[in-house]
């Protein structure tokens, strides 16, 4: 009987060394002062910059790209889905007013080329630089069995920081603020197995560079705008949503106090044709449509009455663009679509 070893199991160790240490100088890139250690150690050290905050809170989110991955895996391309990785997560916890330190990824797979996994890894790298965080380890995982050659699965996880004086809860939204939704840049990384479910395989191969557009990082404008306004009490951002799973219905929800409904007006801006490609050729009610995918709204802001225009006009200087999609009125805590 000829010996068994763990590389004819299927896992190569060498493979597995040689790529953490080409990962070493990727991974720098997104290094800043507080990183202090190269990756590679059992654990990751990053020093808490704790003389820029009174009272720091520790905001976490761990969040992984979903079915997304089978377009990249279908059109062979993987340099955004690092990106998608990065923002499901840096863009939850902004929704506290929280700044991004660091990130962790995760890749799985049982088969996979170096050059793919380096991809990624500059994809994850690229979104921690777009959201000033530092990627300081994680865990490629080799899994004979677990996955298809070629196939494989990227989730992350990220913590960052806010003044707890100044966390952002929704607790303080009333009737007649104001709804803004900030732009996104595609279907971001949700809805993807509605997304398979209506397209062929022929047609998702044609789609592939709209369908892959990375999910928009909305930190860096996003906090410049909080610290532009936290100087005055009235330019005041109550409440954040990001639209993913679930989208307009549940995420908007989630941050209303008990006694209060948002309507959101689908007029109020352009639905990119992407969106309307997947309604028509599905057939997909609109209810469907506003309760899986963001349709062309990544973030909403919920803001004080009479700041609406100042806050588009900064949030377009940071390059972003923005409408008035709805109010916030008295009700049950739920989010209308009209």
């Amino acid at each position: 009987m000829p010996k068994v070893t763990y590389k004819k199991a299927g896992v190569d160790i060498g493979f597995a060394d040689a790529f953490k240490t080409a990962v070493k100088s990727l991974a720098r890139r997104s290094f800043k002062k507080e990183v202090l250690k190269d990756i590679g150690g059992f654990g990751s050290f990053f020093r808490f910059p704790k003389e820029k905050f009174k009272e720091p809170v520790l905001v976490s989110s761990a969040d992984g790209v979903g079915t997304k991955l089978k377009i990249a895996i279908l059109a062979d391309r993987h340099d955004t889905i690092g990106i998608d990785a990065v923002a499901m997560n840096v863009n939850d916890i902004l929704c506290a007013g929280a700044r991004p330190l660091f990130f962790l990824d995760y890749i799985g797979f049982s088969k996979l080329k170096t050059e793919v996994l380096k991809d990624i890894i500059r994809g994850i790298n690229d979104g921690c630089i777009a959201s000033d965080c530092s990627l300081i380890g994680g865990e490629t995982a080799q899994m004979p069995g677990m996955y298809r050659a070629g196939e494989y699965d990227v989730a992350g996880f990220c913590v960052g920081v806010a003044e707890r004086s100044r966390i952002i809860d929704g607790s303080s939204i009333c009737a007649q603020d104001i709804v803004i939704g900030l732009e996104s840049s595609g279907l971001h990384s949700n809805g993807f197995s509605l997304v398979r479910k209506v397209f062929s395989r022929a047609e998702l191969e044609s789609l592939a560079h709209e369908l892959l557009k990375p999910t928009r990082i909305y930190v860096k404008p996003v906090l410049s705008l909080l610290q532009s306004t936290a100087r005055s009490r009235q330019a005041t951002v109550k409440g954040i949503a990001h639209i993913t799973g679930g989208a307009f219905y549940d995420k908007i929800a989630r941050i209303l106090p008990v006694n209060m409904n948002v309507k959101i007006k689908k007029c109020a801006w352009i639905v990119p044709k992407i969106f309307r490609l997947l309604q028509q050729k599905g057939r997909i009610e609109d209810t469907e449509m506003y309760h899986t995918f963001n349709m062309g709204i990544g973030m909403v802001l919920i803001v004080s009455p009479g700041v609406s225009g100042e806050i588009r006009s900064r949030l377009s200087g940071y390059g972003v663009k923005a409408w008035v999609i709805g109010e916030v009125a008295r009700g049950k805590k739920q989010v209308e679509i009209v």
